[in-house]
């Protein structure tokens, strides 16, 4: 951590009579419902942060109020008949905990130079790690930079492969798209350290690892990243300028070529869900494409994110199959059984667009139309509980998980080449 006092400011806007930032969880029935939502959410009077979007299709939506506007907004919820639950009662103490946890871990790490899975991290930690991971693994692992962002910060990705520089067909792992969800970066540097542990003593990953290469990108928006651990803990989108707004950032899971700025994302730039000046406007997003399109060998793209114990796969732009939609289903189903098996956790299996909501221009709807078959999205743990500040203590146990279904997917590229 730097020394920017952490997150301890972000959310305390005016905590009157010892009131907290909360975190609603407000229960949506019908389309009627989901507009007076969308009413609430989209007035700039009631200072609100969307944790999980509205659908049409009865899922609850997670809402940050902050303490100013706790009043008004239960005033409207009642008024309007809409029925919530508190799943948050106390934000800053949620922020405060895990900023004390980060300090105290990245001191020790000073002193003793272990890099610690469980816990959270600096984005140059990660990166020193994936160096560390490299050096130690130089016949199975490389750090490989594949652009700079728009601040100018280095983009890498670790190269696991075989196959003595031949090209080969490869699987894409990327994380931390939206760079609050810090469960998914901690998950992909810790699934990288799994790769190179296991490779000649699990013979499903040895396996894979002899016919193709896996890429695994742990942080796909540095910024973004950088900007949740000095200033905002809940900030999603990258950090690019929009000329002629005073809002910064475009979604970069909305930025990607397929059915650009169709549904389920924005053309304000203030949104959450800004969809940018054009598909591949975001250079972290670019960056991503040029190098698969360059490479031309891709058959599986995964994305990391969370929250919501969700797997699932194209399309998101619209309700129409994809079609390998049974093919995709299956293999998700049997992933999401691996993965349960471990501690039971369940996740819930379907296409993006009926399982969540509409959502144009995301990556594994461009991985899907570019011809990546295996194109998955995880939503990792949890339910809501915590949302995005999901404790370090559940780090390991998320990514142990995951792996298992993960690899569950891996074995299927491996089978079907």
């Amino acid at each position: 951590m730097n020394n920017k006092g952490g997150c301890h400011w972000l959310w305390t806007l005016s905590g009157s009579h010892g009131q907290q930032d909360q975190v609603f969880r407000i229960n949506v029935r019908n389309g009627d419902e989901v507009s007076k939502l969308t009413q609430l959410v989209n007035s700039d009077n009631f200072k609100l942060n969307v944790w999980k979007s509205p659908s049409a299709f009865g899922r609850p939506v997670d809402v940050l109020v902050p303490s100013v506007s706790l009043l008004p907004v239960k005033s409207f919820l009642k008024s309007q008949g809409l029925e919530y639950s508190v799943t948050i009662k106390d934000l800053q103490a949620l922020l405060d905990n895990e900023d004390e946890e980060m300090q105290h871990n990245e001191g020790q790490e000073r002193s003793g130079n272990n890099f610690n899975y469980g816990a959270y991290h600096s984005l140059e930690a990660i990166y020193h790690e994936m160096d560390s991971i490299a050096t130690d693994f130089p016949d199975l692992a490389s750090r490989v930079k594949i652009g700079e962002t728009f601040e100018k910060r280095p983009m890498y990705v670790l190269k696991f492969s075989t196959g003595g520089g031949k090209q080969r067909p490869a699987i894409w792992l990327n994380a931390g798209i939206h760079s609050r969800e810090w469960i998914s970066q901690a998950t992909a540097i810790w699934t990288a350290r799994k790769i190179v542990s296991d490779y000649q003593k699990d013979p499903a990953i040895t396996s894979i690892l002899e016919k193709v290469d896996i890429f695994l990108l742990p942080v796909a928006n540095p910024d973004g990243y950088v900007y949740t651990q000095t200033q905002n803990r809940l900030w999603r989108k990258t950090r690019s300028l929009n000329p002629g707004s005073r809002c910064v950032g475009t979604d970069p899971n909305r930025n990607w070529n397929s059915s650009f700025a169709g549904e389920g994302a924005s053309d304000n730039p203030c949104s959450e869900v800004y969809h940018g000046p054009h598909a591949n406007s975001e250079v972290e997003v670019k960056s991503v494409v040029d190098f698969i399109q360059k490479h031309g060998h891709f058959k599986c793209f995964i994305d990391l994110h969370s929250y919501s114990q969700l797997l699932m796969y194209p399309y998101g732009y619209t309700v129409k199959k994809a079609l390998d939609a049974e093919e995709l289903d299956d293999v998700a189903r049997q992933a999401a059984e691996a993965l349960a098996s471990l501690s039971g956790t369940k996740y819930q299996v379907g296409p993006t667009c009926t399982t969540v909501y509409p959502a144009s221009g995301s990556s594994i709807d461009w991985a899907y139309d570019n011809g990546i078959k295996y194109a998955f999205t995880f939503e990792l743990r949890d339910t809501g509980h915590y949302g995005f500040l999901l404790p370090a203590s559940q780090i390991i146990p998320t990514a142990e998980e995951t792996w298992l279904g993960l690899k569950t997917i891996m074995e299927h590229v491996r089978d079907n080449l």
